[in-house]
This record gives structure tokens, C-alpha cells and sequence, in this order.
């Protein structure tokens, strides 16, 4: 019996070492820094290739060029004002399309009635490129905010809905027949089996939604637009502004960097049960 219990006494050490080892090595437990690598490296490259002329100034200004064009935009007031509109159109249609996507994602994975009447509607809207619906909607919504709202509610709901689907359609059909054999009610099946089985393709799709909501904002605020990042950097084009074009990109990819990060992090609180390479 004790020849038993030291075997195990000094297995398990070496158990708990082997876990260790492969979750430090795991692709995923890299540290949130190590994100920024690639972009630092891009930009030290092109303050590089400044320094040493190798880029034409009115093409491609220089990196404190820019630095100093934005905080000359910041002092004036033009970029705080044209940052929170951008923002508050973005966050409207994130939130009409994070709404949609998971209510229809539901609709169409719990009932069959719901799949047939969603789902092909759904790859039908998925076919059909969202900026051609630009002059539609803007018949029918007017050419102010509206349209431009339910433009990127538009393109987040369609990712968040095919994700959320997919992973609905494939969960396990032993977890639906083991809530049968215990008699789970409605709500408790839902709870305990469909929404933690949705949740891994819903954080795909949020993701993926978190990003188009920014690529479609580029586009929309450079359409009868009188604030906004994109009518900054549309103005900036007419007048051959390249620096301040520049200032705008680096805000929207800081934005989209720092809500994709977020994202993230919540998946990994949320899906932290889940024991995966990225987890």
C-alpha cells in the first residue's frame, strides 16, 4: 500500500509539471503584449524608411509628422468631435446588430418553423454585398444617420447569426438526448446545453462583427456626412492631406485593435472552462 502511494505521491508532481510545460507552450497563453510586436515593427520600419528618405513626404509623411498633425487636430477640437460621433454610430449599429443576430441565431436553431423562415433569408442577405444596399436604404431611411446605422447593424448581425447558428446546429445531439432522460424544462435545456454550446461560435461571430463595424463606418462617414473620422479623412483627400488621412487610419485601427482586443479578453472569462490551445 505505500509502494502505491509513493508511485502516485510522485507521479502526480510530475502530472502537474507536464500541464505546466504545455500550457506555457500553448499558442494561445502568449501575453496580450505580444500583440503589439507586428505593429511596432511596421512602424519602426517606417520611421526608418523616413529618416532615410526612402518615402516621398507628400505621398507617405513621416510617423512625427502625423503624431503632430493629430495632436494639432486634437488642441483645435476637430478630432475629439469627430472621434465620438464615429463612435456613437458605431456602438448604435453594433448593438441593433448584436441584438438581431443573437435573437435570430435562436430563432433558427431552436425551431425548425424559425430555420426554414431565417436562415435562407439570412444567405440571401449574406449574398448580397452590404454597401450595394447603401442607395436603397438611403431611400428609404433619408440620407442622415439613420441609414448609416442600420448600414453597420447590417454588417455585424449577418457574422454574429452565422456563427451562432453553426454552433447551435452542431452541438452534441447526447446533450440534447441526456436533457430528455432528466426531464430538463425549456428554459433550464436552454440554459444549461444550448447557451453554453452557442457561446464559442458567438464569440467568433462577435469578433468578426466587432471589425466590420469599423470597415463599414469608413466607408459610410464619407457619405453626406458633416463629422466623423471618414468625412476627416474624405475632406483631407480633397485638399491632399495625406497626414491627416493618416491620423485617421491609425485612429480606426487603434479602435478596431482595442475592441477586438476586448473581445477577447471577455471570451476568455467566459469560455474559460473550455480547455483549448487558445484558452
Amino acid at each position: 500500500m505505500s509502494a502505491v502511494t509513493t508511485t502516485v505521491a510522485v507521479a502526480a508532481p510530475e502530472v502537474s509539471t507536464e500541464v505546466r510545460r504545455r500550457r506555457r507552450l500553448s499558442p494561445g497563453r502568449r501575453l496580450p503584449a505580444a500583440r503589439l510586436v507586428g505593429p511596432v515593427l511596421l512602424l519602426a520600419l517606417w520611421a526608418a524608411a523616413s529618416a532615410a528618405g526612402r518615402l516621398d513626404p507628400a505621398a507617405v509623411p513621416a510617423p512625427w509628422t502625423v503624431v503632430r498633425t493629430g495632436a494639432h487636430l486634437w488642441t483645435a477640437g476637430t478630432l475629439p468631435t469627430d472621434i465620438l460621433t464615429s463612435l456613437g454610430r458605431a456602438a448604435s449599429g453594433f448593438a441593433i446588430g448584436l441584438g438581431a443576430g443573437v435573437l435570430l441565431a435562436l430563432a433558427a436553431g431552436l425551431s425548425r418553423t424559425g430555420e426554414a423562415l431565417i436562415d435562407g433569408t439570412v444567405n440571401l442577405n449574406r449574398a448580397i454585398p452590404t454597401l450595394g444596399l447603401i442607395p436603397l436604404f438611403i431611400l428609404w431611411l433619408g440620407i442622415g444617420e439613420s441609414f448609416k446605422v442600420a448600414i453597420i447593424a447590417i454588417v455585424v448581425y449577418i457574422p454574429i447569426y452565422l456563427n451562432t447558428h453553426a454552433a447551435l446546429a452542431g452541438i452534441d445531439h447526447r446533450y440534447v438526448e441526456l436533457a430528455e432522460v432528466q426531464g430538463l424544462s425549456r428554459f433550464a435545456f436552454v440554459r444549461q446545453i444550448v447557451i453554453p454550446g452557442a457561446l464559442p461560435g458567438f464569440f467568433v461571430g462577435l469578433r468578426l462583427g466587432v471589425t466590420g463595424s469599423w470597415l463599414g463606418l469608413v466607408v459610410l462617414e464619407q457619405i453626406n456626412a458633416t463629422s466623423g473620422l471618414g468625412y476627416l479623412m474624405f475632406q483631407a483627400q480633397n485638399y491632399g492631406q495625406s497626414d491627416v488621412i493618416l491620423v485617421g487610419l491609425v485612429v480606426y485601427g487603434v479602435f478596431g485593435l482595442v475592441s477586438d482586443s476586448a473581445a477577447r479578453l471577455v471570451e476568455r472569462r467566459v469560455l474559460s472552462w473550455r480547455r483549448t490551445l487558445s484558452s
